[in-house]
């Protein structure tokens, strides 16, 4: 029998009655409500140091003195009863822990908390499934103290992994410093590499630019020069030909001086005791004919272009017989084509054997003797008669100009 006096029951254990079960069944507890032994695991996992310090320097009104486990718990040790730091405490937690306990709502079961527990455990967050599940109404005190062990077991393991992770943690922080040692001597090494490059670009780049000013200056003394030498055309129109007379003029004084030196040891030698009447010297040829050769070819240069090698020792001899001074040149097959224009200016006649010469030789024969009105002969055969032949066309055109200056 229960007692019927509005004052407490006299019997602790009687049962209550429908409306009082269904006020405990739908009131989460309080902090204060709890059992002492989950406020210290409920504080040191719910709340950061940080805020809690903070927290309690509010409440007390000045700066706290105490080191972090003696705030820890002085906190645990008013949660056992309600007063403004435990009220504070408990807005906090369910403020920051809204949504878990919105969750843990819909359990209507203990069994439903505990597997919301146990879900929680294995994902890793217990923070607020841990006050959500010990505040839920259908969580009694066995369930209250399994939440108790696992997360004293978590809180092992977590220590067990921070012990762990401050090992990896050192060591890292060691290969850390190695590397920040090698990356600054690496960053050394490289800037200084790089001061060594940037001062050969600029030493380069100074090079370069003395190179494109002297460039410049050549090239400012180049047009200068054209300028000068433009000038000095215009104001010369046949300075060109000019030199080449000039040259030519040497050659003849050259030449000129072969022959009175010639002259004088001519002189020099003994006259024959009889003198024979001058005649007209004739010349041999191959077919036994005779060749009466001008006397105005006596003391001349004559310039044979072309023919045989092996004929050239006979074309001396058909001209030096007659006093001439012999020339010869190849036609460029194997002397110089360049000498070929002083050899034409220091001739007196030019032999042109057409056929062996050069294409080019024989155009400037050509060109040359009727630039300058010298006297050449074209022969077609490389042959001593031809030679001869053309020798007494020579001689049947001076002939005639022989006779004239005579008479005159």
């Amino acid at each position: 029998m229960c007692d019927k006096d509005k004052s407490l029951p006299v019997i602790s254990n009687c049962a209550a009655s429908d409306a009082d079960t269904a006020a405990l069944t739908s009131r989460r507890r309080r902090l204060w409500e709890l059992s002492h032994t989950c406020h210290c695991p409920l504080v040191g996992v719910g709340l950061p140091l940080g805020y809690l310090r903070k927290l309690v320097g509010k409440m007390t009104g000045g700066r706290v003195l105490a080191d972090d486990y003696e705030v820890h718990v002085g906190a645990v040790t008013e949660c056992g009863a309600r007063n403004r730091l435990s009220e504070a405490l408990q807005k906090e937690l369910e403020r920051r822990y809204a949504p878990v306990i919105l969750r843990f709502r819909g359990a209507k079961s203990k069994e439903q908390v505990a597997q919301l527990w146990r879900t929680a455990v294995a994902n890793g967050d217990v923070s607020g499934a841990f006050w959500a599940g010990l505040t839920h109404p259908r969580c009694d005190a066995e369930l209250e103290e399994q939440m108790c062990r696992d997360l004293h077991m978590i809180q092992h393991q977590a220590g067990a992994c921070v012990r762990a992770d401050m090992g990896k943690f050192t060591a890292l922080q060691e290969e850390n410093a190695r590397l920040a040692q090698e990356l600054s001597r690496l960053q050394q090494r490289s800037q200084a590499m790089l001061q060594e490059k940037t001062g050969e670009l600029e030493r380069q780049e100074a090079v370069l630019l003395r190179t494109r000013l002297d460039s410049i200056s050549k090239d400012s003394v180049i047009e200068e020069l054209r300028a000068e030498l433009a000038q000095l055309q215009a104001v010369i129109p046949s300075l060109e030909s000019r030199t080449r007379l000039v040259e030519r003029l040497a050659q003849m004084d050259e030449r000129e001086k072969e022959l009175r030196q010639q002259i004088t040891e001519l002189k020099a030698q003994p006259k024959p005791a009889a003198v024979a009447t001058p005649q007209s010297p004739k010349l041999e040829v191959p077919d036994g004919g005779k060749l009466k050769m001008p006397i105005r070819l006596v003391d001349q240069s004559v310039l044979c272009v072309g023919g045989r090698s092996g004929n050239v020792a006979t074309y001396r001899a058909l001209i030096e017989r007659v006093g001439a001074q012999f020339a010869h040149h190849d036609g460029g097959l194997e002397d110089n084509a360049n000498l070929l224009d002083s050899s034409l200016a220091a001739a007196d006649l030019v032999i042109c054997q057409t056929g062996c010469i050069s294409h080019s030789a024989y155009w400037r024969v050509k060109d040359y003797c009727k630039r300058t009105g010298k006297r050449c002969v074209f022969i077609d055969n490389p042959s001593i008669s031809s030679l001869a032949r053309g020798l007494q066309e020579v001689s049947g055109e001076l002939e005639p100009a022989i006779q004239d200056g005579t008479s005159q």
